[in-house]
């Protein structure tokens, strides 16, 4: 299977997005804000959902880059920035609209009550596998209603 490759340019493509990489895990030390650029990106350990029909007995993860363009500002909550080797997992990512739009705050919104918010101009996010797949025995479960 050739690598993904994912274009979210408003919430209907981000949702999209959002579902290819619910149950990524990542360090802290991936994530890099480049104020300048006006760029956000995170290299993650995807799970791939795509895959996983319920037939096999084996799964698979592919890391993967996510990128937000037109960035201005970022915020986080519940986590420690300083501690690069922590582990976070992304259970999804939101954009709320500001005012008229098309400015708002998209939120990677990760396990333990955490968060990631980031101002953004207007929604331009980009998701790429950068490199091999592994095999996981382990499926993310989530309880029923969540």
């Amino acid at each position: 299977m050739d690598g993904l490759k994912l274009l979210a340019l408003d919430e209907e493509d981000l949702a999209v997005v959002s579902a290819h990489v619910q149950d990524a895990v990542f360090k802290v030390s991936g994530l890099e804000y480049d104020a300048r650029r006006k760029q956000f990106s995170l290299t993650v350990n995807r799970f791939v959902w795509e895959m996983a029909d319920g037939k096999r007995r084996s799964f698979e993860r592919r890391r993967a880059v996510l990128l937000f363009k037109r960035v201005s500002a970022v915020r986080s909550l519940g986590f420690d920035r300083g501690n690069g080797e922590a582990v976070l997992d992304l259970l999804a990512v939101t954009f709320a609209v500001a005012g008229e739009g098309p400015e708002g705050t998209v939120e990677l919104v990760l396990a333990g009550e955490a968060s990631i918010a980031l101002d953004v101009e207007c929604i331009e996010v980009q998701l790429a596998d950068t490199g091999g797949a592994w095999e996981t025995a382990f499926k993310p479960r989530h309880p029923e209603g969540v």
